[in-house]
């Protein structure tokens, strides 16, 4: 039995929705980061970034974050940002993503049971950063504040990938000493390195949200 010409429209439209939002991205996991450690300056905020400086009684999304809790996430992350453990003090955002960590990618995803890179990017910068910002990957790009280098970037920038195509297909929200957390399709949430090669062949710039 032939396929009708509405189906083929039906088969079009859905692909060309999905090189508009973030891209599959077949990317190995990364490796840990190296033991040794970077003293660095203090993390950056903005007023509008405002957040804990102690971990007692935090709630993240609904669950509890206690000291004891924190300060063994804390060495998880310092490692994997190649930082001094006093320098991962951004509780909030840190426990937002250990709650987050692992959850698989699906496209159109939003919760826990799977989300893409563009949903993560607005959640987090909800939660985390109070800050109201959403729509595909390419979107984002054409509505946040460019950065003119890499080496603007600051806690909660927005890093952007073109992945097999022109277009903005990948997000991510940049953490500290180059490395970004973002919904991979290969391993779900996770963080990662711009100075890995496969990102920065395809790294198209950063942006601000104000």
């Amino acid at each position: 039995m032939g396929i009708r010409k509405g189906t083929w429209c039906i088969v079009i439209v859905m692909s060309v929705w999905g090189l508009s939002s973030c891209s599959l991205v077949k990317k190995p996991v990364s490796q840990p980061a190296s033991k040794s450690r970077v003293s660095l300056n203090s993390l950056k905020s903005t007023k509008a970034r405002s957040y804990p400086t102690t971990p007692v009684s935090l709630t993240i999304t609904g669950a509890s974050t206690d000291l004891e809790k924190a300060q063994a996430w804390q060495f998880k992350y310092a490692q994997m940002l190649d930082v001094a453990v006093e320098e991962v003090n951004n509780y909030r955002l840190y426990g937002f993503i250990e709650d987050w960590w692992g959850t698989p990618y699906r496209m159109g995803g939003k919760n826990k049971e799977g989300i893409d890179c563009s949903g993560f990017v607005t959640t987090l910068m909800s939660v985390v950063f109070q800050l109201s910002f959403s729509g595909t990957s390419q979107q984002m790009y054409e509505h946040a504040k460019r950065l003119r280098s890499r080496s603007e970037l600051q806690e909660g920038d927005l890093v952007f990938f073109s992945i097999g195509q022109k277009r903005v297909s990948h997000v991510g929200i940049y953490l500290d000493h180059d490395r970004f957390v973002h919904a991979s399709s290969s391993a779900g949430v996770m963080i990662s390195d711009l100075n890995e090669a496969y990102w920065t062949r395809y790294y198209t710039g950063a942006g601000r949200v104000e």
